[in-house]
């Protein structure tokens, strides 16, 4: 007989990304913020400003018919890592999501680069969002801007559940953009850790923004995997069905851009192409 505390504990995660998103395959829509104050790509503009372009590139998302949306400090670069994001920087992304997730038809979710952790649960709280973007909940790496990080799964989850957040959904990377696994941590490893700590889903992504992974590495984390999979950086309409053959889903950015250039706004044809050629995998 399964004991209650293991029930509860099971039935905190969902039992696939349809419970979250309404559909399978899903498409989730990257809102990348503008600089925020404090970063050295911010210029005075004011959060106006960045409110309104995370707006317009939502709602273009939306009209596109993407099936959720990540709120993200795509241009704080270089990054913070993990506790150590400024406040001003998480107040205004703050700001930024609940304007977003005001307006939004679909599930919003957080990414605060790099591994927000607490930081980027607090911020889903602030926004009423339904679910974040875990960088690294278990494991070590270092990161492209040269911090050592490790896990954060036993702060994060004692801060869900003080903060009464335990609805908010953790979607979590084990093969992550910008960083290089400690030595050892195959990938099968860190999959068996990060399902092991909460994960409700996981995240195969590749070396960098826009690049995807290798299509035998989305194959490997599926056929290990407890938990759905889904694709975190390089999709295209090109080369969806490939990745779709194995992954429950996908996180989407810089192909969605106008011109495929992650600088520019969210280009709602491209959108809309992109969302067709994932529904006819659907089909």
């Amino acid at each position: 007989m399964t004991a209650d505390w293991k029930k509860r504990w099971d039935g905190l995660r969902i039992g696939s990304l349809r419970d979250l998103f309404g559909v399978d395959l899903p498409v989730i829509g990257m809102v990348h913020l503008w600089p925020l104050p404090g970063a050295p790509g911010y210029t005075g503009y004011g959060m106006d400003a960045v409110i309104e372009a995370a707006l317009a590139d939502a709602r273009a998302l939306a009209r596109g018919g993407v099936d959720g949306l990540i709120v993200e400090n795509m241009w704080d670069l270089p990054y913070h890592v993990g506790r150590a994001v400024p406040p001003e920087e998480s107040a205004c992304h703050a700001v930024a999501a609940r304007a977003v997730v005001e307006e939004a038809s679909v599930p919003v979710g957080i990414n605060v680069v790099h591994n927000g952790g607490v930081v980027t649960l607090a911020i889903a709280v602030a926004s009423g969002a339904r679910f974040i973007r875990v960088c690294l909940l278990t494991g070590a790496q270092v990161w492209d801007t040269g911090e050592f990080d490790h896990g954060c799964a036993a702060e994060l989850l004692r801060k869900r559940k003080e903060l009464g957040a335990e609805h908010v959904k953790l979607l979590c990377d084990v093969d992550k953009k910008h960083a290089v696994r400690f030595p050892g941590i195959d990938l099968a490893t860190h999959i068996e850790w990060t399902e092991f700590y909460g994960a409700d889903a996981l995240i195969v992504s590749g070396r960098m923004t826009g690049d995807a992974p290798a299509v035998e590495k989305v194959r490997a984390a599926k056929e290990v995997a407890q938990r759905p999979v889904l694709v975190g950086s390089g999709a295209t309409e090109e080369n969806v069905a490939a990745l779709l053959r194995w992954a429950d889903g996908l996180i989407v950015g810089s192909s969605l851009k106008r011109d495929g250039d992650p600088t520019n706004p969210v280009d709602e044809e491209r959108v809309v192409r992109f969302v067709a050629a994932v529904r006819s995998v659907r089909g």
